[in-house]
C-alpha cells in the first residue's frame, strides 16, 4: 500500500499548528511520505483560489518535493435542509464544488476526489434520501469522467454508512469512477467485524483514510442518589496510531485479502493526545508510517532532512 499524509492534519483545526500548502508538501516529504491527500478547502486548496497559476505552483512545490497528490479531499453534505425545499440550490452548489475539486485534481495529478454522503434530516422520508444521494452522486460522477477522475465515498455520514448499506448505494450509483474511501473507525465504533467489513468493501476500494482512537467512558453524578449514572456515549479521543482500540491489524488483512493495495491516507482530523504542536503531529503522522512499515504494508520510505 502507498501510505499518504492528509493535508487537514497540518490546517490549523481542533488546536492544531497550521502549516500552509507549500509548507505542508515539504514537510510530507521530509517526513517521508512519498504522497499526499490535499483538502479542498481553505487553508489549502479552495475553488476559490485556484487560479490556473496557483495550480502550476502547486504542481511544481510538488515536483520539487518528489511527492505526488493521490487524492483531492471534498466536503459534502448532501442533505437538503427543511423548510428550504427547491428555493436555494443547495445540490447543485456541491455538484459543482465537487466538479471544480475534480478539475483541480486532474490540475495536479490526483485521479481521486473523495466525498461524503449525508446526514439524515430529522422529518426527512429515508428513501427520499437515499434516492437524493444517488442521483447527486450519479452526477458528480459523470461530471469527473472527463478528467479522468474517480469519486471514492467515504463512510463517514450518517447514509450508508454500514458496510452493508454502502455497498448497496454503490450498486445504485452504479457509475464505473465511482469507488469507496473505506475506513476502519466508523465500523469499529459501531461494532462490525473489521476484517469481514475490509474484506466486503476491498474490491470497491480505492483509498482508505486511517486514524486510530481510545473510547473514555463517561459518567454524570447524581445528587439524589449520592452515586454516578454511566452515560450511553463514550467520549472518543485520538491516539498514536497503533496504540488505540481499533484492530488495523485486522482491518488491513481483511482489505489485502479482498484485494485492496491502493492508497492508505493518515489523518489528525480531531483533537489528539499529546495536544496540536507541530512537533506532536510530526510524531504521530511518523509513527504511522513506522507502524505501516512493520506490518510490511509499505515500503520504507527514507526521511529527508
Amino acid at each position: 500500500m502507498t501510505p499518504c499524509l492528509f493535508s487537514i492534519s497540518y490546517a490549523g483545526f481542533w488546536g492544531q499548528d497550521a502549516l500552509s500548502l507549500e509548507q505542508f508538501i515539504r514537510h510530507a516529504a521530509e517526513l517521508g511520505y512519498p504522497s499526499v491527500m490535499i483538502a479542498g478547502k481553505r487553508p489549502h486548496l479552495s475553488p476559490l483560489d485556484a487560479s490556473p497559476e496557483l495550480l502550476d505552483s502547486v504542481s511544481r512545490m510538488l515536483a520539487a518535493a518528489e511527492v505526488r497528490c493521490e487524492v483531492i479531499a471534498a466536503y459534502t453534505n448532501l442533505s437538503q435542509p427543511s423548510g428550504v425545499g427547491c428555493e436555494v440550490p443547495h445540490l447543485e452548489f456541491q455538484i459543482a464544488y465537487v466538479e471544480s475539486l475534480a478539475r483541480i485534481a486532474a490540475k495536479v495529478g490526483a485521479k481521486v476526489v473523495r466525498i461524503f454522503t449525508a446526514y439524515e434530516v430529522e422529518g426527512q422520508d429515508p428513501q427520499a434520501q437515499w434516492k437524493r444521494c444517488v442521483t447527486v452522486i450519479r452526477e458528480m460522477c459523470d461530471r469527473a469522467a472527463p478528467h479522468g477522475v474517480s469519486i471514492a465515498i467515504q463512510n463517514h455520514h450518517d447514509l450508508a454508512l454500514h458496510t452493508e448499506a454502502l455497498l448497496e448505494l454503490l450498486s445504485d450509483i452504479d457509475r464505473p469512477n465511482c469507488g469507496l474511501g473505506f475506513d476502519a473507525w466508523s465500523p469499529a465504533l459501531r461494532g462490525e467485524s473489521l476484517y469481514e467489513a475490509a474484506l466486503m468493501a476491498a474490491p470497491h476500494t480505492l483509498i482508505t483514510t486511517n486514524a486510530d482512537y481510545i473510547k473514555v467512558p463517561r459518567h454524570r453524578y447524581r445528587p439524589e442518589l449520592v452515586n454516578y449514572e454511566r452515560q450511553a456515549t463514550d467520549w472518543v479521543r485520538a491516539v498514536p496510531f497503533g496504540t488505540g482500540f481499533i484492530d488495523y491489524q485486522a482491518f488491513f488483512q481483511g482489505l489485502r485479502d479482498g484485494g485492496f493495495d491502493g492508497f492508505a491516507m493518515y489523518e489528525m482530523c480531531s483533537p489528539l493526545r499529546g495536544g496540536g504542536s507541530l512537533k506532536n503531529l510530526d510524531s504521530c503522522a511518523s509513527g504511522y508510517l513506522q507502524w505501516m512499515q512493520a506490518q510490511s504494508l509499505s515500503p520504507i520510505q527514507p526521511v529527508r532532512g
